[in-house]
């Protein structure tokens, strides 16, 4: 149960720290000129999961993320009945950071929530993208994590992607590649977010199963050379 836990935990600080940064340090702060930014937006995921990773990495592997759950699944490293509880304590811990967002922010007058969305007619971009990023965020992950990859340094690595992600994917959808950071905003702000919630899921595990063959074919071909 600990490792289930933990991912609770995880995933609400992730969703915390890291929507509360584009709410609270992003919305409030900008209108008085003192933002932290796109840039800022993506150092604070990427440096909630750097915290994350070395706080609970060796009581779950901090997966903190549907998206990363299903492609270690794939890849063979964790089994089907662990990867259901896993990504149920994910959404819970989202949603337990979206609703605490919500009273911090409500306090002090604010009404965003950090949820996904993309302006009407950027479905196909929205898509493309939300399943590229996360293709390419669950292979740093499998390759990070793998047993040939320095011991350490992974969850640098994992943080550092998803701070590149957010640079390049916050302008498009506000950057999900994680099914659980969008699911508990949608569902406590609703609106718009929630109409488009369907894409916040469906991208990033069609990106994380495309990670997973790739990541198979890699240790395949390895394998064979030995």
């Amino acid at each position: 149960m600990k490792k289930y836990i933990a991912e609770m935990i995880g995933t609400m600080v992730l969703v915390l720290m890291g929507c509360g940064s584009a709410v609270i340090a992003g919305g409030a702060a900008e209108a008085v000129g003192s933002g932290v930014g796109t840039l800022g937006v993506a150092i604070a995921f990427g440096l909630s999961v750097v915290a994350m990773a070395y706080a609970i990495g060796g009581i779950s592997g901090c997966h903190i993320n549907p998206a990363i759950t299903l492609g270690v699944l794939l890849a063979g490293r964790i089994k089907a009945n662990e990867a259901v509880l896993y990504m149920l304590f994910q959404v819970i811990g989202a949603l337990l950071g979206s609703f605490i967002l919500l009273s911090i922010s409500s306090g002090m007058g604010l009404s965003g929530y950090g949820a996904n969305s993309f302006a009407e007619g950027n479905l196909i971009p929205a898509f493309i993208a939300e399943t590229v990023f996360t293709f390419i965020f669950v292979l740093v992950v499998l390759g990070a994590t793998s047993k040939k990859s320095p011991e350490g340094f992974g969850g640098l690595a994992i943080g550092l992607t998803l701070v590149l992600i957010h640079i390049v994917c916050i302008p498009i959808t506000g950057t999900s590649v994680n099914p659980a950071r969008s699911i508990g905003p949608a569902l406590v702000g609703g609106g718009i977010a929630l109409t488009q919630l369907w894409l916040f899921i469906v991208a990033p595990f069609i990106g994380a199963a495309i990670s997973a063959i790739v990541w198979k074919y890699f240790e395949s071909n390895e394998k064979a050379v030995k």
